[in-house]
């Protein structure tokens, strides 16, 4: 029996690069969208494609759910549980940007609303239903298949990392961080681990309307490694935690940002 991950915001972008690596680890997947329904069937369908090409025969299940919404969250544990019985690991990635990048001195409620509820209320509440469902899990002696349950959140350097143009999305990404120490805290008893995943400069669509700004940083230095990530380098670092490369570290923030965090003179 293959182990299940549910990743949310998983049909483009880190989720569809995370689904992926995580479909050729062989983990089931439940590949949680907001909107595009047709961007989840491809990625369904991609990691099907790749589980198999590993040799793994897995299931890749689709569903609309938005996560600042409590009672999609709730409709969303619930399929899981319909399709798959179990859930081994949760991968709280889904997140929005400001609608409009706007400075600080101008920039709107509304807005920042919209990032908190999303970005911050959404993961926290998913996060203590997947937890609660897998301390059950435990309880009863846990599935069959050896993965220990885990919790990875996918978080940004924006989290400490000031940007007057959108101090709503840094605001959410650090109030964000804080949710893994937490849990790790409580669900250690239970042996449950929880990761944070802090992200640099990605290639997505959320940062194509920077390309041309990020180009030219990266070329000047911006990160000891000259290149744009990848959603697959957030996957590799997503499926390694997943098959308990990391088993005696919890709360523990793993950069895959080229370097960025680093201060250098």
């Amino acid at each position: 029996m293959n182990p299940v991950a549910l990743v949310t915001g998983a049909s483009r972008g880190i989720g569809r690069g995370v689904a992926l690596e995580l479909a050729k680890a062989g983990f089931d997947l439940m590949i949680n969208y907001a909107g595009n329904v047709a961007a989840a069937r491809q990625t369904s369908g991609d990691c099907i494609s790749a589980g198999a090409a590993n040799g793994k025969k897995i299931c890749a299940e689709i569903c609309q759910a938005d996560v600042g919404k409590m009672e999609d969250r709730q409709r969303l544990v619930e399929y899981v549980r319909e399709k798959f019985g179990r859930i081994d690991l949760l991968v709280n990635n889904a997140g929005v940007a400001p609608d409009v990048r706007a400075d600080i001195l101008e920039a709107s409620e509304a807005s920042f609303d919209r990032l908190i509820n999303i970005n911050v209320k959404g993961p926290y509440f998913l996060t203590q239903a997947v937890a609660k469902w897998m301390v059950e899990q435990r309880r009863a002696g846990g599935p069959s298949g050896g993965i220990a349950p885990k919790i990875i959140t996918i978080s940004s350097i924006s989290a400490y990392t000031a940007s007057v143009n959108r101090g709503d999305y840094c605001i959410s990404k650090a109030a964000l961080s804080m949710l893994t120490p937490l849990y790790a805290s409580r669900l250690a008893e239970h042996g449950i681990n929880v990761y944070e995943i802090r992200p640099g400069v990605i290639a997505t669509d959320m940062t194509g309307p920077v390309k041309e700004k990020y180009d030219k940083l990266i070329a000047e230095g911006l990160t000891p490694i000259k290149r744009w990530g990848s959603p697959e380098d957030i996957g590799k670092a997503v499926a390694a935690i997943a098959l308990d490369a990391f088993p005696f570290s919890t709360g523990e923030v793993i950069n895959v940002d080229g370097g960025f965090h680093m201060r250098r003179l």
